[in-house]
């Protein structure tokens, strides 16, 4: 399957589904047989979505979406922040893989939102928190504080001058939170 020429209703859908059946069969059945790793060496990767995760090893957006080799096109980065390298990330996807849905994967009980929220760090992790209280304000409330920074993240992308042209052939970047104790993503939060 070309994944480059679905819309991004259809891979919303696609990554819909793989959630449900993750959390009702608690286990993935994404192809990563050497097939499929050969294929995809051939015939170069045609994932259907970008997910910008949390580095949390916790969410592993291949296993949450029951995704397998060339399906998806991750970028993970503490506290899902976005920054140019991101964004260059984002861009090189859209453009040159014909990616039509970018999904930023948050995450509930997140350390970098709590180190934000009660911490005061110093070194690069700072940048990353800095971003995170930008975000979410003064919000205290977990749930809560990791949704804003979600929306902030998404935000980011979608005032992006290249994100906004590709918007125009059917882009469409959304937000998303994953549930660590139920394995369940919440979409469009």
């Amino acid at each position: 399957m070309k994944h480059s020429n679905i819309t991004a209703q259809e891979a919303l859908k696609r990554l819909q589904k793989g959630n449900e059946f993750y959390v009702k069969e608690n286990r993935n059945t994404g192809d990563i047989s050497e097939q499929k790793r050969r294929e995809t060496l051939d015939n170069g990767q045609k994932p259907f979505a970008v997910i910008v995760s949390c580095s949390d090893s916790r969410v592993i957006p291949e296993v949450v979406f029951n995704a397998g080799v060339g399906d998806l096109f991750v970028i993970r980065v503490a506290g899902n922040v976005i920054d140019d390298h991101q964004l260059g990330s984002i861009e090189y996807a859209v453009s040159h893989l014909g990616i039509k849905l970018v999904v930023v994967l948050g995450h509930d009980h997140c350390g970098a939102v709590d180190a934000a929220v009660n911490h005061d760090p110093d070194g690069y992790v700072k940048f990353i928190t800095d971003e995170i209280r930008f975000a979410i304000g003064d919000e205290k409330d977990d749930y809560k504080a990791c949704c804003l920074n979600v929306r902030r993240s998404v935000s980011i992308i979608e005032e992006s001058f290249e994100i906004k042209r590709e918007e125009e052939h059917g882009l469409k970047v959304i937000g998303a939170l994953y549930r660590l104790g139920k394995g369940v993503v919440e979409f469009n939060v």
